[in-house]
């Protein structure tokens, strides 16, 4: 068994595992094992225990990283007995019983909200459900600020649709009550207000970094960084 933290990055909404890619490199370079796999984002309690699952067949300790709603999903995935750290990277980190929306709704509402496309999606035996994108036009002041346009412009029309539901769901679990947690809070965030950051960051009594001026998309336009705070990670629990 290894005794070096394998990392697994979990991607949040209107994005996918390649948003990573930038921050995988950089692990990779200094030997940092990690995986990033495919988010469903069809509901909190579904793709939490997907994200669960995957770090359960992990042979050894695992770090959970999660970006965005991600951080939802590792506050509750988080309690599998082989996490031993979580890295909040612009990123919510819900107590157990609060939502998305509830946690949000404390504080004055990003950009986000109101430049929120809905498209409908087929469920077995039941009216389409509701899943939403950012509107392309909005995309890069709401997600990606400091990335370039050449860039922006792919990530937009590559967005992953996040389930609506999923602002209304409760958390199950806060893992951070039990885990040691870091958090990265992006200081120009037009997705989810650095309030809404550093409010559950502080809560969970997390290591916090703070990058002036990033965007939502701080692991697409500062990878090294992100990488730096993900292995004081690995170094403090491996």
């Amino acid at each position: 068994m290894s005794t070096t933290p394998t990392v697994v990055l979990v991607h949040g909404a209107f994005a996918d595992a390649a948003s990573w890619s930038g921050v995988i490199e950089e692990l990779q370079s200094h030997g940092v094992p990690v995986i990033a796999p495919p988010n469903p984002l069809r509901g909190l309690a579904s793709d939490a225990a997907y994200v669960a699952s995957v770090a359960s067949q992990i042979d050894g300790p695992v770090v959970l990283v999660g970006h965005s709603y991600g951080g939802a999903l590792i506050t509750v995935a988080g309690t599998t007995e082989n996490v031993v750290g979580l890295v909040y990277v612009a990123a919510y980190a819900l107590d157990e019983g609060e939502s998305l929306g509830e946690l949000q709704g404390r504080f004055p509402l990003s950009p986000l909200v109101s430049n929120l496309k809905q498209w409908t999606y087929p469920v077995p035996g039941g009216k389409p459900a509701v899943e939403v994108t950012i509107a392309e036009d909005a995309f890069p002041s709401v997600f990606a600020a400091d990335v370039p346009a050449e860039v922006t412009k792919i990530l937009a029309a590559a967005q992953r649709p996040l389930a609506a539901a999923a602002f209304e769901e409760t958390a199950s679990a806060a893992a951070w009550k039990t885990k040691p947690s870091w958090a990265l809070v992006a200081g120009a965030d037009n997705a989810i207000n650095p309030e809404v950051e550093r409010f559950g960051a502080k809560r969970a009594g997390a290591t916090i970094v703070e990058i002036e001026g990033a965007s939502h998309a701080v692991a697409v336009s500062q990878p090294k960084a992100v990488a730096e705070l993900i292995r004081d990670a690995v170094r403090a629990t491996g």
